[in-house]
């Protein structure tokens, strides 16, 4: 019967020893796993460290890209704003020359008349015979004509023509037994034209 107590108690000291053995396998297992967690949670933790570092440097990069167009963009403002201020001025400039010089052409037409009428002076002093001197001064008269066609400079119509406010300045009026009411039946002074544009009306009698 002794024995039968101590083979007990050693089957008991055994299942004892299993489940400790067991308890620590599975402490060991508890604790392995546990480490993995905590590596993984590491690796984890470094990986989005280091991707939280190259977005920063990915950002840092497109600010200063930034930062490099907008100072290109306001180069070029600034070049383009200098050229604009540069051609109005040359524009200005070329305004000014036009309008001081405008008359040039015609001042330069008019200068071989000038010469004629100056020639035809000075031989009009020692000349016996009028009718040359006349002659001359017709011919300068044409030339002259000539010159203000060249610019286009016409006369407007006068005498038998309807009156026309915009042509005429009308300074008298009479009945008239040739003409009918609203005529041009006399001109005191001619009137010119520009191109189409009146540059002196022409000082007219008018029919009524």
């Amino acid at each position: 019967m002794g024995g039968s107590v101590v083979s007990e108690e050693n089957k008991k000291a055994a299942e004892t020893s299993e489940e400790i053995k067991q308890q620590e396998a599975t402490a060991e297992a508890v604790e392995s796993v546990h480490s993995e967690e905590s590596e993984q949670l590491k690796a984890t933790s470094e990986a989005n460290e280091s991707s939280d570092v190259t977005r920063e440097e990915e950002l840092l990069a497109q600010i200063e890209q930034l930062k490099a167009e907008k100072e290109e963009l306001n180069n070029q403002y600034l070049r383009a704003h200098a050229d604009l201020q540069n051609f109005r001025a040359r524009v200005n400039k070329e305004k000014e020359q036009m309008l001081k010089y405008s008359s040039q052409r015609a001042v330069e037409a008019l200068l071989p008349v000038i010469d004629n009428f100056e020639r035809a002076i000075a031989a009009s002093q020692d000349a016996q015979d009028t009718s040359a001197l006349k002659e001359g001064i017709e011919m300068v008269f044409r030339q002259l004509q000539q010159v203000l066609e060249q610019e286009g400079v016409t006369v407007v119509p006068g005498v038998g023509e309807p009156f026309d406010p915009n042509m005429h300045q009308a300074v008298m009026q009479e009945e008239s037994s040739e003409y009918e009411s609203g005529m041009v039946i006399e001109e005191f002074q001619k009137g010119y034209k520009l191109k189409d544009r009146v540059i002196r009306p022409s000082m007219v009698k008018v029919s009524s």
